[in-house]
């Protein structure tokens, strides 16, 4: 979707692309050349360039964000009875990968500020049957994982951390992908290393961690047609690889612009006197965390948040709600055992969080266009009002 009409769109990712073409090209044509479409050179350069990128010695490519947690919860050996700790605000691959395997969530709350995942709340839920913990990097910035850590390692609890949206991230300067256990990313086309169709790709310091992994991904099967377990067929294809390869040398350049971004909504939102009062709320960084800005998450008050999307929608202008039924409350969980103790937090920021355009080639004049529309929305309330 481009823009038009002075409308600004939610994302462009054919805008994204397009400065890249040629090297997209290049990289494809050789992969076409080579017939190697599974299995290829790229799928192992790309594993070792991120495993310096996240600063891990072992990197396993797979085929989704969503199958890299359940690779995870399979290769430690999550099943029946069990209970995995995670958050009931996020996407639904963070909680499927649980009750797939027929363990039960147990759901904590999150942090009014940055929508991540309450330490405090995850040391609540911990019981003899807790056997790992999912926090969720959301939004592009990490969760207190050192506290969720300390937490876990004070029970012999592994640590799955779901960075599907927080690729380059850090906290205390140490990347997201390699505090815990295992690391969990997604190249969805929207993502912040996004490819050209699914892929994903999970992180530990473990070699044999790893090698189960692999194992897992791949049916099993080692060698060929002799099943050790019962695996899956999850791999990352050797096109996504190259994309993927392309697109991790410009990485550091699209950080930089969506930071660039989020600055300038923080100041046209201030300088149009829209920040300050209980209404709209700015997103919150962690000052501890290097925030790569997957997405730029307001907080609309008093009830207005759909009212809001509306009106912008009415200008042309994109916005999404991310997400507007937590899990606990999603119909497919309806028959499905879990537990928790009050996510008050989480059911407010599903009636209050509305997501702006953030993309690298977004243009300040798109960004002034969606400002001066929130502005107008308060003042046409006000002049309703008076």
């Amino acid at each position: 979707m481009s823009a038009k009409q002075n409308g600004v769109p939610l994302l462009d990712v054919n805008r994204d692309n397009a400065p890249h073409r040629e090297e997209f090209i290049d990289a494809l044509t050789e992969v076409l050349d080579s017939g190697r479409f599974l299995f290829g050179p790229d799928v192992a350069e790309l594993e070792c360039e991120l495993a310096g990128y996240c600063q891990v010695p072992n990197v396993v490519g797979c085929a989704s964000g969503s199958d890299a947690l359940l690779l995870a919860l399979m290769a430690l050996g999550i099943g029946a009875g069990d209970e995995v700790i995670v958050p009931s605000f996020t996407f639904f691959a963070s909680v499927s990968c649980i009750t797939r395997l027929g363990a039960t969530p147990v759901f904590a709350d999150i942090l009014p500020g940055t929508f991540n995942v309450d330490p405090e709340s995850v040391a609540s839920l911990i019981t003899e049957k807790t056997k790992a913990i999912i926090p969720v990097h959301l939004f592009g910035q990490c969760a207190q994982i050192d506290r969720i850590c300390q937490i876990a390692g004070e029970h012999d609890i592994p640590v799955v951390e779901d960075a599907a949206q927080a690729i380059g991230a850090a906290y205390h300067s140490r990347p997201a992908g390699s505090w815990g256990t295992i690391g969990c990313f997604s190249f969805y086309p929207t993502k912040n290393l996004g490819g050209m169709g699914d892929g994903g790709m999970m992180t530990t310091n473990d070699a044999g961690i790893a090698d189960r992994l692999r194992l897992i991904a791949g049916h099993g099967m080692r060698p060929r047609y002799y099943h050790q377990v019962i695996g899956i067929n999850s791999r990352l294809d050797t096109f996504q690889a190259a994309v993927l390869r392309v697109k991790l040398r410009h990485l550091g350049d699209a950080i930089e612009s969506r930071a660039a971004i989020a600055d300038r909504y923080d100041r046209l939102l201030k300088d149009h006197g829209l920040v300050g009062g209980a209404e709209l709320t700015l997103p919150q960084r962690d000052k501890h965390a290097f925030h790569v800005w997957n997405q730029y998450a307001l907080r609309i008050g008093g009830g207005r948040r759909d009212e809001m999307r509306s009106f912008l929608a009415e200008r042309n202008i994109g916005s999404e709600i991310y997400y507007p039924v937590p899990m606990h409350e999603q119909e497919c969980f309806a028959n499905t055992p879990f537990r928790h103790n009050g996510l008050a937090e989480t059911e407010r920021a599903s009636k209050e969080v509305l997501n702006l355009p953030i993309f690298p080639s977004l243009t300040e004049m798109e960004q002034v266009r969606v400002v001066e529309a929130i502005g107008s929305f308060y003042s046409k309330a006000a002049r309703a009002a008076a």
